[in-house]
């Protein structure tokens, strides 16, 4: 006869296992939470479908906390103001409370609400490792009809990248040129070491002829694509979550310990900016990625 206060050890490793388990999960969605790769509103929504998730289990004070530019003492002002127990979990708030968060969430963290209309000058950005050059290429596999612009660049190239295809590699003093002769569309400084440019010349030569021309690039060269032409539409490509990124910049082994730290940390202040975009594409699927990239062109 089976004990009911004394369960059999495979049943308590397994509960064991998958206390882990949950709290790893909850420690993946802070993550997420404090980097901004999921907006705040989305977790709130998961925790009110789903009391027993990631999201409906982390408590009040956590995500709170999570957030960016949250401590201890602008959290329980905050829980004041809205009324909310701080012994309270996301899936556990009443309705008025849910209600509650969910304005001051949206006055605090505004969401990107789509833009209108659709442009033939598209524009990919994004953190580094999100894997804007595999979607980029995608789009271009599978809608030859959008021309895929090429870059300038002051870095070398990574193994298997091709001359003229995947990059112009240029020196600086070739870079300096092309800036004083105006041949560039946009250029920036990326991660404090190399620089990127957009050559303008065959671009406007694709746009006279009517066709879609997307431009993969940085969060700098995006803003200043936004200055010159506002009727471009600004996609910013995130991952499916911060582990996922921090994964596919290890995983990717062209970088140095130091040079991942640094692009880690810049993916930080990147990703603060995806409010600047017009739409915001999560990258979990390559081809489904680059199918709504896509289907955002005129």
């Amino acid at each position: 006869m089976v004990d009911a206060q004394h369960p059999p050890e495979v049943d308590r490793v397994a509960a064991s296992q998958k206390a882990v388990a949950a709290r790893r999960a909850r420690a993946a969605l802070k993550r997420d939470i404090s980097t901004r790769v999921v907006p705040p509103q989305d977790v709130l929504r998961r925790a009110s479908d789903d009391a027993g998730s990631a999201a409906g289990t982390l408590r009040i004070t956590e995500f709170l906390t999570a957030l960016p530019a949250i401590g201890e003492g602008k959290r329980d002002r905050i829980l004041a103001q809205l009324d909310i127990s701080p012994v309270k979990r996301l899936g556990g708030l009443g309705v008025r409370q849910r209600r509650a968060l969910a304005l001051w969430l949206d006055e605090r963290f505004p969401q990107v609400h789509p833009r209108d209309g659709r442009s033939r000058l598209l524009v990919l950005a994004g953190p580094t490792a999100v894997g804007k050059g595999t979607v980029a290429a995608r789009i271009q596999q599978d809608h030859p009809q959008i021309l895929l612009s090429v870059s300038a660049t002051t870095r070398p190239p990574r193994p298997g990248e091709v001359e003229g295809v995947h990059y112009y590699f240029v020196d600086d003093a070739a870079f300096d040129r092309m800036i004083a002769a105006g041949e560039l569309l946009e250029h920036a400084t990326v991660h404090n070491r190399f620089r990127y440019g957009t050559p303008r010349a065959p671009i406007e030569r694709a746009l006279a002829d009517g066709r879609t021309v997307l431009l993969e690039i940085d969060l700098q060269g995006a803003r200043q694509v936004r200055a010159a032409e506002p009727s471009a539409t600004l996609v910013f490509l995130l991952p499916p979550s911060w582990d996922e990124l921090v994964g596919r910049l290890i995983g990717r082994g062209t970088e140095d310990a130091q040079e991942r730290a640094r692009r880690l940390r810049t993916a930080k202040v990147e990703l603060a900016a995806q409010g600047e975009f017009d739409h915001l594409v999560v990258n979990d699927d390559v081809a489904r990625a680059a199918a709504e990239v896509a289907a955002l062109a005129r």
